[in-house]
C-alpha cells in the first residue's frame, strides 16, 4: 500500500448467518483525506464501520492500517494505533462540565483515567490542553457550563473534541449530523472541515449537503457492495447511485437533501 494512504480493506466481506452484510469490499482512504461512506438504509455502513474498529470479526479479507494488517487485533489494539471512533465511544458525561469532559478524555489517553481518586489539584496541568480542544471546536465560552446544559448541537462538538483529545490519526465519525437542525448541521459540518487540518476523517452521513461541501472522496454502498467511488460530482451524477437513493434513474441525486 501506498504511503499516501493510511487505510484499505481488501475484500473485506462479513457474514451473518448466510445474510452477506458487507461483500468483497475494497476501500482506499487517502491521508488527510475527509472521505465519506453513503448508501441507502440497510447498505451496510454500520456493520462496515464495526469491522473496522473490531467490534465485529471479518468473514473474510484483511483491513491494513499504516502498511500494517490490523486484521485480527482487539479493539483496544486499533484504537491505541490512532483509529477512534466518534459518537459512540466519546459518549460524554452529563453532569461534569465541558471542560471536566475534555479533560478526562485527556486522562485516558495519559492512561491515569482511574486515578479519579486523586485531588482534583493534580490534574490542573491538563486544563490548558482542555482549554486549546475547546477553542478548537468553538465551545470555550462554556468551560464551566454543566454538560447536560448544552443545546443537542453543542453536545455533538463536545463529543468531537473529546475524540480530539485521543489525538485520533484517523477519525471515524458515524452519523455526526443526525438529529440535528439545519443550524446545528452547518455549525457541526464546518467543525468537521476546522478539526480535519492535519487529519484523516472517515465519515458515515446521510445528509448530502453535508457530504457535497466538505468530502474530498465518496464511497458509495448498496447491499453491503461499493457501487461508486469517487468525488461528489462523478457519485452524484452515477444512474446506480442515483436509483439506489431516489428509486429512479430520472431524478438529480443533487435534489436529495
Amino acid at each position: 500500500m501506498s504511503a499516501e494512504y493510511i487505510l484499505e480493506t481488501r475484500g473485506l466481506t462479513k457474514e451473518f448467518r448466510g445474510f452477506v452484510a458487507v461483500n468483497q469490499v475494497n476501500l482506499q482512504v487517502r491521508r488527510g483525506h475527509i472521505h465519506a461512506l453513503i448508501g441507502p438504509n440497510g447498505a451496510g455502513k454500520t456493520t462496515f464501520f464495526n469491522l473496522l474498529t473490531k467490534f465485529l470479526h471479518p468473514t473474510s479479507g484483511s483491513i491494513i492500517f499504516n502498511d500494517t494488517d490490523i486484521t485480527t487485533e482487539k479493539p483496544a489494539q486499533t484504537a491505541r494505533r490512532g483509529i477512534v471512533r466518534s459518537f459512540q465511544i466519546s459518549a460524554v458525561f452529563p453532569h461534569m462540565t465541558v471542560l471536566e469532559n475534555v479533560r478526562a478524555a485527556l486522562q485516558r489517553n495519559l492512561g491515569t483515567s482511574f486515578h479519579f481518586w486523586k485531588a482534583e489539584s493534580t490534574l490542573t496541568h491538563l486544563h490548558g490542553r482542555a482549554r486549546e480542544l475547546l477553542a478548537e471546536v468553538d465551545l470555550q465560552d462554556f468551560a464551566d457550563e454543566l454538560t447536560v446544559n448544552l443545546p443537542y448541537g453543542r453536545k455533538r462538538a463536545l463529543e468531537l473534541a473529546t475524540t480530539l483529545a485521543l489525538e485520533p490519526e484517523l477519525m471515524l465519525l458515524d452519523e455526526p449530523t443526525q438529529g440535528m437542525g439545519h443550524e446545528d448541521v452547518d455549525r457541526v459540518t464546518q467543525l468537521i472541515k476546522k478539526v480535519s487540518s492535519g487529519r484523516t476523517i472517515l465519515m458515515v452521513e446521510h445528509n448530502m449537503n453535508v457530504v457535497s461541501s466538505i468530502a474530498d472522496r465518496i464511497t458509495v454502498l448498496q447491499r453491503g457492495t461499493i457501487i461508486a467511488d469517487g468525488p461528489y460530482a462523478e457519485v452524484s451524477r452515477n444512474p446506480l447511485v442515483i436509483e439506489a437513493y431516489m428509486g429512479s434513474a430520472n431524478t438529480e441525486l443533487v435534489g436529495a437533501h
